[in-house]
């Protein structure tokens, strides 16, 4: 087969309901992250919104490439890719640039870039080839230890920056791969039963701040000008937009700065779209993320073998985990953590491994079984 018919095969077979449902989702952020970020009423592109097109961009190239090289090819190299994420994981602690406390920021060739997103991505790789290894024994208890080794060394990593949202997404997706790849369920439910029990002794283990948080959630007024700040003004945000919202740049928590600019672009995109659109406008946004994740179960529903099953189910839990948390954080149903939107809120590591995910995703879904 010649390289252009190797392009066009795929594309034949692509779920463009899917592919729509991501460019709207893209676009739609373009315009709230200009809007969480405009200072003036000028037609001309903020900074952030610039950046923003750069990594969509950047973002569609990597999706394209991925969906066109084989899931399978790309399975038999996930060592490579969940060690060179574990490297980078140990490098941004060793010379990382640290930001309000944390070390989450590697600069590499004067591009800056977040390790912990690629060490999800590698990580559900990983876990996806491990538990579709041919002859694997998965009722054998050594099987799961080790299938837990491979979540929990990232993890780690990830919490001594620190990044306890970030590390804490792994737990869902790890036992959604786990349930899927075919792991006896008695072996979860005493995974999910040792976890309850050392949330006690846990919580002694979190940093100052994180128990800050984590009280702040419970009572916001606890710290109305700090910790709790972001929270009650998110909280407002949104419940403000009624119906159909306060129109475009309109929003007044966002116009005068009571949202703050640092976080209204990236991790509260959502109070922005919320008292901007209003109820509408939300649901509208939730429908479009239910089109995508339902994209995502197809793949793995039709997928030809375990390797891309279980690899989607990964992607689908791990999308589904910052949608729920992003929200539900934003309307005080959650404590803050730090979890973007996917394809709506700003950042570039998070835009690129998003995509990645997805293309793997459609990487899956067009070399489905033929019916």
């Amino acid at each position: 087969m010649n390289p252009l018919a190797r392009w066009l095969v795929p594309l034949k077979r692509l779920d463009w309901m899917f592919i729509l449902t991501m460019v709207v989702l893209m676009a739609g952020g373009l315009a709230f992250i200009y809007s969480a970020s405009s200072r003036s009423e000028g037609t001309v592109l903020t900074e952030l919104t610039q950046r923003q097109v750069q990594w969509i961009l950047v973002g569609m190239g990597l999706f394209a490439l991925v969906v066109v090289a084989d899931y399978r090819r790309i399975g038999e190299s996930a060592w490579a890719a969940y060690a060179v994420s574990l490297v980078l994981l140990v490098l941004v602690l060793l010379m990382g640039k640290k930001i309000y406390g944390a070390v989450r920021w590697l600069s590499l060739f004067g591009v800056q870039i977040q390790p912990a997103e690629f060490a999800k991505l590698g990580t559900i790789l990983m876990l996806a080839r491990f538990l579709s290894y041919p002859g694997r024994d998965l009722v054998d208890p050594r099987t799961l230890f080790k299938a837990l080794g491979l979540v929990a060394l990232p993890m780690l990593l990830i919490m001594r920056q620190p990044d306890l949202g970030t590390a804490s997404t792994l737990v869902p997706v790890a036992m959604a791969m786990l349930f899927v790849g075919g792991v006896p369920p008695r072996y979860l439910f005493l995974l999910v039963a040792l976890a309850v029990l050392a949330a006690v002794p846990g919580w002694f283990l979190l940093h100052e701040y994180q128990q800050e948080r984590i009280l702040v959630f419970f009572d916001p007024s606890r710290d109305p000008l700090g910790t709790g700040w972001n929270s009650i003004q998110s909280g407002i945000a949104v419940g403000s937009g009624g119906l159909t919202g306060k129109g475009f740049m309109m929003g007044t928590q966002n116009i005068l700065g009571f949202l703050p600019r640092t976080v209204a672009p990236t991790d509260f995109i959502f109070s922005v779209i919320g008292e901007e659109t209003g109820f509408v406008g939300s649901a509208t946004l939730l429908a479009l993320f239910a089109v995508l994740v339902g994209g995502c179960l197809r793949a793995a529903l039709v997928s030809r073998d375990k390797l891309g099953r279980v690899l989607s189910v990964g992607v689908i839990t791990l999308l589904f985990s910052h949608i729920f948390v992003n929200m539900a954080m934003t309307v005080g149903l959650m404590p803050i953590t730090g979890l973007p939107l996917p394809l709506v809120s700003y950042g570039g590591s998070f835009m690129m491994c998003t995509m990645l995910g997805l293309g793997l995703v459609q990487s899956v879904y067009v070399r489905r079984i033929r019916r």
